[in-house]
């Protein structure tokens, strides 16, 4: 294993004398806040880039085997499948060359995955051997686009009920429903400023912490916003967090997890990220990487990356030992971190 120390982050020159960070015993360094706190183990999914290469890691998912899977858009395996340890188990898929969303499927006692090709402009249902059971073009019956060039998705959400929603989030950033067997049933969201509008809709997930009220979140992420919708598609709320570029948001348990592309007070260009974590309440509580979140007169001060462990990390899997792996994108081929919990 190959954990980040105090030493090694010096060296690289990402902390200093006025720099406020914590080790444990063996001199590793700690990042996180509170009881979120969290060892990175920068070798973890190290695999051999002449056989097994990646290119941007963009989302990774844990199956009900406890495998860990990553998606990347690396055109020789698209799919590569980890044990917990980051031992190698097998990987798969040369046909997605805009992989970019992955989203676990459990029905019947089966694991499915959703796939969001953007370069393909098409969601693809597989199993998790990669066999395909659906795949959706373009929603031409919604009416709001006039070629599959405009739907570039992003980012599946599955509901209780088997109804699932994409995110087109680099098109139209249209929220798109579908029943269980992908017919579409409604459309909502879309790009604008109105405050049910979406601008760049990335991520979209189910939550159902309250299962008599489950609700919606997406994305707005310039606007550092989540957007909270019902299951039919109407705007309930939103919850802002300042100066960070939010990825999907990911419940597990009774929190909130999301990766933060870049912090919007460094600029997008050379890599600014961080991890953010988000109580029932949707107040953070933890900022892996990033700065002790602050809270003045109960609003959330702007936000930002603390030390650049990560460049552009792009989501967050969280296993059932509450460890976090992280897929980057756009970061020089690194393969995926995991943040073992203190």
């Amino acid at each position: 294993m190959q954990y980040l120390t105090a030493g090694v982050a010096k060296t690289k020159g990402w902390l200093d004398q006025n720099t406020d960070f914590t080790t444990d015993e063996q001199g590793r360094l700690v990042v996180g806040h509170g009881e979120f706190r969290y060892i990175v183990n920068i070798g973890w999914g190290q695999l051999d880039p002449s056989v097994t290469p990646v290119n941007d890691c963009h989302e990774m998912v844990q199956d009900s085997q406890g495998r860990i899977l990553l998606l990347t858009n690396e055109p020789r395996n698209h799919v590569v499948i980890y044990d917990k340890s980051g031992r190698f188990i097998e990987s798969w898929g040369t046909e997605y060359p805009g992989a970019h969303g992955l989203t676990l499927s459990r029905e019947n006692g089966e694991d499915f995955l959703f796939i969001c090709d953007n370069q393909r402009h098409q969601v693809i249902k597989t199993t998790l051997s990669g066999k395909e059971v659906m795949v959706l073009d373009y929603p031409k019956q919604s009416g709001v686009y006039d070629s599959a060039e405009q739907y570039i998705p992003t980012e599946v959400a599955v509901a209780p009920n088997g109804d699932f929603y994409v995110a087109d989030g680099y098109g139209l950033d249209w929220i798109i429903q579908y029943d269980h067997n992908g017919q579409y049933v409604r459309h909502f969201g879309g790009k604008g400023t109105g405050i049910a509008q979406l601008n760049n809709a990335h991520g979209v997930c189910v939550d159902v912490r309250h299962p008599e009220d489950p609700v919606l979140w997406a994305t707005s992420r310039p606007d550092h916003t989540f957007k909270r919708f019902s299951m039919s598609g109407v705007y309930q709320d939103q919850v802002h967090l300042p100066g960070a570029w939010v990825c999907r948001p990911v419940i597990h348990g009774t929190y909130l997890y999301a990766a933060v592309l870049v912090s919007e007070k460094l600029g997008f260009n050379g890599g600014s990220g961080f991890i953010t974590i988000l109580d029932k309440d949707n107040r953070v509580v933890s900022n892996p990487g990033g700065l002790e979140p602050t809270y003045k007169h109960g609003h959330l001060q702007e936000m930002c990356q603390a030390f650049p462990i990560f460049q552009y990390p792009h989501d967050v899997c969280v296993d059932d030992d509450q460890n976090l792996y992280v897929p980057q994108w756009n970061s020089g081929k690194v393969y995926p971190y995991k943040l073992e919990r203190i």
